[in-house]
């Protein structure tokens, strides 16, 4: 019998999504793209490229930071260990010297160099992370946020070797008897899981802007939003702004920009 050329070409659609399908279920790429058509793909990657920036200058007292990191904290049923050694940290802050060692400068004010950084995951553009994870727990969405499924995640710690940021946290004991108020609308994680800022992709799902922005909203100490837009907010303050990255000579071109 001969087939028709519609026909043929259902065939042939057909055979592409089950080639997709079949290299999901080998850990090939992540299985939210396994039945995904080929030109939705093509117009979701010309859609969206999230980034934030970081103002320092809006950073003048100790509660600055703390409503930051207690938004994103709480909202993501990150446990407190209360100590250092078993710490698991999504954004959290850190001394200049350690944020950008490699622009230490003796000419640099000492304001400057005491002042404490607000640190997260980079959601770098070429993410060594997403490359060395064995079984994709770990990758890139077209949007640009790195994202981590904790259910394919094997504790093996390959990313956090990768990551040249220090961004991502192990958990070495249970958390969830360490959560202080859980919220219902996030997971909780298991012993042996790795875990990291997600730039809130489920409030962006929503529409919101992630937690931290939010509790930062006043001084808009945190800006957010699509760098393919023009006239996106976070364009126009990296338009106006001279800003930096963390470790830039690596390549990874990070999507996280500081307003020193």
């Amino acid at each position: 019998m001969v087939m028709s050329y519609e026909s043929k070409a259902n065939r042939r659609q057909f055979l592409k999504i089950l080639g997709f399908s079949t290299l999901s279920g080998l850990g090939s790429i992540p299985a939210i793209w396994a039945l995904t058509p080929q030109f939705a793909i093509r117009n979701l990657q010309s859609e969206k490229r999230w980034a934030m920036v970081v103002d320092m200058k809006k950073f003048r007292t100790e509660e600055d930071y703390k409503k930051c990191i207690d938004a994103c904290h709480t909202i993501h049923n990150v446990p407190d260990f209360g100590n250092p050694k078993d710490e698991v940290k999504w954004i959290w802050k850190m001394p200049y010297r350690n944020t950008f060692p490699e622009q230490e400068d003796e000419y640099i004010s000492d304001g400057v160099k005491q002042m404490p950084f607000m640190v997260l995951c980079n959601h770098c553009k070429n993410p060594p992370c997403v490359r060395v994870c064995p079984t994709k727990a770990t990758f890139k969405r077209i949007d640009g946020i790195v994202q981590m499924d904790y259910h394919r995640c094997i504790g093996c710690r390959f990313c956090m070797a990768a990551c040249p940021y220090g961004s991502r946290s192990f958990n070495f004991r249970e958390p969830r008897p360490f959560i202080k108020e859980k919220n219902p609308e996030y997971p909780t994680r298991t012993r042996g899981v790795v875990e990291k800022c997600n730039f809130c992709e489920e409030r962006l799902s929503k529409g919101l802007s992630p937690a931290c922005v939010e509790a930062c909203k006043d001084n808009k100490a945190l800006i957010f939003g699509d760098l393919n837009d023009p006239d996106s907010e976070v364009r126009k303050v990296l338009e106006s702004n001279y800003t930096i990255r963390r470790k830039p000579e690596l390549g990874t071109q990070p999507g996280v920009y500081y307003i020193v």
